[in-house]
């Protein structure tokens, strides 16, 4: 289908399936193409480009009738980041995130910074031995590490 080829505006390694940003493709009642979409968070800048994007693969397909639907509920989770997903974002340099939900989907909610800090994978070479530079890192939903062994800053996509 044309929108598994459709890539996120910020990484674009990745595809919005494997994001978990694609959520649904359906047809409604009156055979109108469906396209749901979901924000990794509220306010997330790229989804408009996001739905324009979605827009253009639809209409170079010429599905005919199409809407881009956002919706925010239920919240996006990075548990949504396909196995895929999850190696490119590896590969390009960008830590994935960890699972954040339990099998049941149940999971305790943290309000507070961790008392220690989180020991992230550097994508490069693979050492745990990482440090937090700032809770931001290129985009919103990234924080910015370095490697203590191989002293490379990265990217770490932060679990939601």
């Amino acid at each position: 289908m044309a929108l598994e080829a459709v890539t996120d505006p910020e990484i674009p390694v990745v595809t919005l399936a494997e994001l978990g940003i694609l959520r649904d493709v359906q047809l409604d009642e009156a055979g109108t193409l469906v396209a749901t979409i979901t924000p990794t968070y509220s306010g997330c800048p790229a989804m408009e480009q996001i739905a324009d994007d979605v827009s253009r693969a639809l209409r170079a397909a010429d599905v005919g009738a199409y809407r881009v639907r956002s919706v925010l509920s239920p919240a996006w989770t990075t548990d949504w980041i396909t196995a895929e997903g999850r190696r490119k974002l590896r590969d390009f340099g960008i830590a994935p995130p960890a699972h954040v939900a339990e099998a049941d989907g149940a999971r305790p909610i943290r309000l507070t910074r961790p008392t220690q800090a989180e020991h992230i994978a550097c994508p490069q070479c693979g050492s745990h031995d990482t440090v937090l530079i700032s809770a931001f890192g290129s985009t919103a939903c990234k924080a910015l590490y370095r490697c203590r062994a191989c002293r490379e800053p990265f990217d770490y996509f932060k679990p939601y």
